[in-house]
C-alpha cells in the first residue's frame, strides 16, 4: 500500500540504522572538502626581527649624515622611503615577513624625525625644515 514490497517479516530498509546527518562545521569529521592552500614564505617572527635590525641600521646610518635636525629629517624621509620600495618589492618577490619589520621600523623612525621636528619647532618657533 505504501509502495513498499516485501516479504512479511523483512525488516524496512533502513530500519535499525541511525539517520545520517551534517556535521555542523564545528567539530570537523574529516579533510576539509576543498583542498587547503599552503604559503610557500610564511612570515616567521626570525623574519621580521630581521628586517626590522636591518631597517634600525639603515636609518640610523642615514640619519648620522644629518648635521643637524633639518638634515636628519630629510635623510631620514629619504631612507625610510628607499626602504619602503625595497620592502615592497620584498613584498612581491621575497619574503614578506623581512618586508613587515622593515616597514614597522621605517614608520617608528619616521615617527621619531616627526618628533624631533616638532621640538624644534615648539622650542624656536620657526619651522625647521626650510
Amino acid at each position: 500500500m505504501n509502495g513498499w514490497n516485501a516479504v512479511p517479516g523483512e525488516p524496512r530498509p533502513g530500519a535499525g540504522r541511525p539517520l545520517p546527518h551534517t556535521p555542523s562545521g564545528l567539530f570537523p569529521a574529516g579533510p576539509p572538502a576543498r583542498p587547503t592552500w599552503r604559503e610557500p614564505y610564511p612570515v616567521t617572527g626570525g623574519g621580521v626581527a630581521a628586517g626590522g635590525a636591518t631597517a634600525a641600521a639603515w636609518l640610523l646610518l642615514f640619519g648620522l649624515l644629518g648635521h643637524d635636525v633639518p638634515g636628519y629629517a630629510w635623510w631620514t624621509v629619504i631612507a625610510g622611503g628607499l626602504a619602503w620600495l625595497a620592502a615592497a618589492v620584498l613584498v612581491r618577490f621575497g619574503d614578506r615577513g623581512i618586508a613587515t619589520g622593515v616597514a614597522i621600523v621605517t614608520a617608528g623612525g619616521w615617527s621619531i624625525a616627526a618628533a624631533v621636528v616638532a621640538v624644534r619647532w615648539a622650542q624656536s618657533g620657526d619651522w625647521p625644515l626650510w
